[in-house]
């Protein structure tokens, strides 16, 4: 069986480097969740329009869409510094998760802006 960051590395589409406008940002909301595993977790982010497309807007449509289709697409977030210092949550990699039995969807809340996806 392959460990959560196998899953995570081996998915990983690609790393972006992003320059995103403030006020493009401020504009579409972002929903963070807690992916929880028994090895780790990871933070990902999905908008209101992909939840939606999901079935629902809450942590239990991601669960309910991820153990349904068997695997799913999304960004995974991380903590970085933007354009001006300050810390913000912003998107590093999209990434592959794979349905589990050991998986756990979460909201997350942080104080930190959140930077939309592209």
């Amino acid at each position: 069986m392959l460990s959560r960051c196998d899953l995570i590395n081996g998915a990983a589409v690609a790393l972006l480097t992003l320059s995103i406008q403030g006020a493009w940002a401020q504009e579409t909301r972002m929903n963070l969740f807690k992916i929880v595993t028994i090895k780790d977790e990871i933070i990902v982010g999905l908008s209101a329009e992909e939840l939606q497309a999901l079935g629902g807007n809450d942590a239990s449509a991601l669960a309910h869409a991820l153990a349904q289709k068997g695997d799913l697409t999304v960004w995974q977030y991380n903590v970085h510094r933007g354009p001006n210092g300050e810390l913000q949550q912003a998107p590093t990699a999209k990434i592959g998760l794979l349905a589990n039995a050991s998986l756990r969807v979460e909201p997350y809340s942080t104080t930190y802006q959140i930077v939309p996806h592209p």
